[in-house]
C-alpha cells in the first residue's frame, strides 16, 4: 500500500524546488492572468499584443512555464488587464523566522 503525504499547500516546496515560494507566487500569478484573459474573450494572440508579449511566450506562461517571466512583468501584465495591484508590507507572524510573499485577491 502507498503512502500518503499530506502537502504544505505548496505543490513547489513538495517537490523540492528550491524557489518554491517564488514559483506558487508566479503560478497564482499566471492563473489570475489566464482567467482574465478569458473573461475577456481575447484569444491569445489578442492578449499577448495588450500585455507586450510574444503569443508563444504567453501560452507557455498560462501552461505554466513562467521561470522566464519576472514577478514584476506578470504584475504589469495584470495592470494592462484593467487590475489595481497592490503590495502590503506586515511584520512577519511570531511563528516565523523569515518573512514569505503570498498573493491575495480581492
Amino acid at each position: 500500500m502507498s503512502k500518503i503525504e499530506m502537502s504544505s499547500g505548496n505543490v513547489y516546496a513538495d517537490l523540492g524546488d528550491s524557489q518554491a515560494e517564488e514559483m506558487l507566487v508566479k503560478a497564482r500569478l499566471a492563473f489570475k492572468i489566464g482567467e482574465i484573459i478569458k473573461q475577456r474573450h481575447l484569444t491569445q494572440v489578442e492578449a499577448a499584443d495588450l500585455l507586450g508579449l510574444t503569443q508563444p511566450k504567453l501560452s507557455g506562461l498560462l501552461r505554466g512555464q513562467f521561470r522566464g517571466v519576472s514577478e514584476a512583468k506578470m504584475l504589469e501584465c495584470l495592470n494592462r488587464l484593467g487590475r489595481d495591484v497592490q503590495i502590503v508590507i506586515r511584520k512577519r507572524s511570531r511563528s516565523q523566522v523569515d518573512g514569505h510573499t503570498s498573493v491575495v485577491f480581492a
